[in-house]
């Protein structure tokens, strides 16, 4: 039998909690291990319990889900960020993933879509509500930063785009009319050149920092 994943809520509003909560006791497989109100009383909880997972509320009083999720970085623990926000400004969004954050949902999602986002996040990938999904799909196709040092062959940018979208390996396939096997080679090819192992990894470097094509 697998272990449950291990959960942390995070957010100041006592009565989104409670509801989170009734949330999760419909979904055996996750155990909310403890609840926090602001970003010093979670950064204990996470230092002594070691969550799988953190349910982050992006604005937090005192301390900003960034700079949270910064501060859970340095820790160097197994726990994966998951941003939770009404907002999907790209100042939030951004600020989040650069932070360490490895799903972005949005508070008006579905509960069984937010069950799902802890379920994908506590297996090491990313979750990201369509619109935000979206939106670092056009910031990979848009941004203006280079990186000289990182050349990524044309079929490689095509998977990276559709990657970002949020789409998984047999749609990237069937888009761009290659072989699931294909893909898994070009993404290999791809963590290798930009130095992530991840596909999340792969989506923050794309948002961070425009691949350079090589013609």
């Amino acid at each position: 039998m697998n272990e449950p994943i291990r959960a942390i809520l995070v957010d100041d509003s006592p009565t989104l909690r409670t509801g989170l909560r009734q949330v999760f006791r419909q979904a055996p497989e996750v155990v909310i291990v403890a609840e926090a109100g602001g970003g010093k009383e979670a950064l204990a909880h996470i230092e002594s319990l070691r969550p799988d997972v953190v349910l982050l509320d992006c604005q937090l009083p005192v301390m900003e889900g960034a700079e949270f999720a910064a501060a859970v970085q340095k820790m160097g623990l197994q726990t994966n960020i998951i941003a939770f926000s009404a907002y999907d400004d790209e100042e939030y969004v951004r600020g989040m993933l650069e932070a360490g954050a490895v799903g972005y949902v949005l508070k008006d999602e579905t509960p069984e879509k937010i069950v799902e986002a802890v379920r994908a996040v506590a297996r090491g990938q990313g979750w990201f509500s369509p619109s935000i999904a979206a939106r670092i799909a056009a910031w990979v196709r848009e941004e203006t930063m280079v990186s000289p040092k990182v050349k990524l062959t044309g079929q490689e940018c095509k998977v990276l785009h559709s990657l970002a979208s949020g789409k998984t390996n047999d749609c990237i396939a069937t888009e761009l009319g290659i072989s699931e096997r294909t893909v898994r080679f070009h993404l290999r090819n791809i963590y290798d050149k930009i130095g992530v192992r991840s596909r999340t990894e792969a989506v923050v470097w794309a948002v961070q920092c425009r691949h350079t094509v090589k013609e």
